[in-house]
């Protein structure tokens, strides 16, 4: 339901391990922790996510590694999240049949080709501004609104997403959300993950 998303710079910190099994703690079987790279090397990946993967067991929250199904299988984490440059869902799920697999997507077009290949999810973005797509036009809720619509896999929303905002987004047809800086931009990244869980409960009271 809530996905906290990584990138070069979140796991460069030297803090990043402890912060992060917080965060899985704090998230339980409501969520991931995504391994988002471009940099960083397969090598410390590896080894992030051996000393993440045990957590999963203790808290329920998955461990997903962004395209590396390699890392992924060796770890025993639990899933995959495939992007425009990874390998297609299909065939993803031919030589890992047993790992959830997650899709990003960016279209329609690309959002019923990876339920038709056999992803678990996808992540439908960006929708609001954000940081991590500085000058790029966001793509909103009415793009939200449709890519959800054509699909019966759960369908993440990413880009700008903060607590705020969870009751709108759930409103567009989002079954979860994914966030960067709302998470890991946080003084306490595990009580801003617990916030994203709260914004649920309060959609879910009031349904």
């Amino acid at each position: 339901m809530v996905h906290a998303i990584t990138d070069d710079v979140i796991l460069a910190r030297s803090g990043f391990l402890d912060g992060a099994k917080l965060v899985m703690h704090a998230l339980g079987a409501r969520g991931a922790i995504h391994l988002r790279a471009k940099s960083v090397t397969a090598a410390r990946i590896y080894d992030i996510a051996t000393l993440l993967a045990p957590v999963q067991d203790v808290t329920g929250c998955w461990l997903v590694i962004n395209e590396r199904i390699d890392l992924a299988r060796a770890t025993l984490a639990r899933g995959v999240q495939l992007t425009s440059r990874s390998m297609r869902v299909a065939d993803a799920r031919r030589i890992a049949p047993t790992l959830a697999l997650g899709a990003s997507v960016h279209a329609i077009a690309e959002a019923t080709a990876a339920e038709r290949e056999g992803a678990d999810w996808i992540a439908a973005g960006h929708v609001f501004a954000t940081a991590s797509h500085a000058g790029v036009e966001p793509r909103g809720l009415d793009f939200l609104r449709r890519v959800a619509a054509c699909v019966r896999i759960p369908c993440l929303a990413i880009g700008g997403v903060t607590p705020e905002r969870v009751a709108t987004l759930v409103a567009a047809g989002a079954y979860g959300v994914a966030a960067i800086g709302g998470i890991w931009g946080a003084a306490d990244a595990a009580r801003a993950a617990t916030d994203y869980l709260s914004a649920y409960d309060a959609v879910d009271r009031h349904a």
